[in-house]
């Protein structure tokens, strides 16, 4: 399993070497064409089987990130945003590398006892997909903040690759945030039903819940100030940062202190 989650690392990083924007020299068209879908392909074996466990569902920290990079690699890929941004895949698969070799240094089960509950599946595979789109959004909002911090010094977007207008990748990033938002919220609510049907009570007051909710808010207020009063820009690109890092810091953070600094 070691040298699984290994392979699946240099793969990403194979890809981030062939797709990475140079002025010169292009790597070989197999690197650029098979590299990403190989390296998506042997992750999600190897993902599958450090989750799948003889014993249950292991959504430990280490898998749970390197479930969630996976994700958003899937997303950026199948989206476009690495052909129209190339500086999202310089950043989302180096990152993806690192995350992948999580479950071969990160030894600390925690089973989830729910895996049998409809529910509960539901709730974490629509959720995981949540946290990718908005992974990819918050990617591109900082790739399109460094684009017009070079533009407005009156510098080429030389890391463009000749991408689409400014308004055009906006209008792109905000259509994933909307799907994003559809679905987390149907995480919500679906985590407010499993949750009084394991628990008696339609929700517990937790760190990942308190989280959840501000992020949620957050994006609830960035998509009404865009479709009310037209918010683009930093402003709206500071609300998509911000909604993201709060839905970070409520699923992976807290598994974060609870499974490596608490030990529980």
């Amino acid at each position: 399993m070691i040298l699984l989650h290994i392979a699946v690392a240099a793969l990403y990083a194979a890809a981030a070497w062939a797709t990475w924007p140079r002025a010169s020299a292009p790597p070989p068209a197999f690197a650029r064409t098979w590299f990403l879908p190989l390296a998506l392909a042997l992750h999600a074996y190897a993902i599958r089987r450090a989750i799948a466990t003889p014993d249950g569902f292991d959504l430990s920290f280490a898998n749970a990130l390197s479930l969630v990079a996976g994700l958003a690699v899937l997303v950026a890929w199948a989206s476009g945003a690495m052909r129209t941004l190339p500086g999202i895949a310089a950043v989302v698969l180096p990152v993806a590398a690192l995350c992948a070799l999580a479950p071969a240094v990160g030894e600390s089960p925690h089973r989830f006892p729910y895996a049998d509950e409809p529910w509960a599946t539901v709730h974490i595979s629509v959720a995981l997909l949540a946290y990718a789109l908005f992974v990819v959004a918050a990617l591109q909002a900082l790739v399109l903040i460094g684009l017009e911090a070079r533009l407005r010094r009156g510098l080429p977007a030389e890391s463009d690759g000749g991408a689409p207008p400014l308004l055009m990748l906006e209008r792109f990033m905000f259509r994933l945030v909307g799907l994003g938002f559809v679905l987390l919220t149907a995480t919500l609510v679906t985590g407010f039903l499993f949750s009084e049907e394991v628990f008696g009570r339609p929700l517990t007051f937790t760190h990942k819940n308190v989280f959840s909710v501000a992020g949620w808010l957050t994006f609830a207020v960035l998509l009404f100030g865009r479709w009310r009063y037209g918010w683009r820009g930093k402003r709206a690109l500071r609300w998509i940062l911000a909604g993201t890092l709060l839905l970070v810091l409520g699923y992976l953070g807290s598994k974060f202190v609870a499974e490596v600094l608490l030990r529980r």
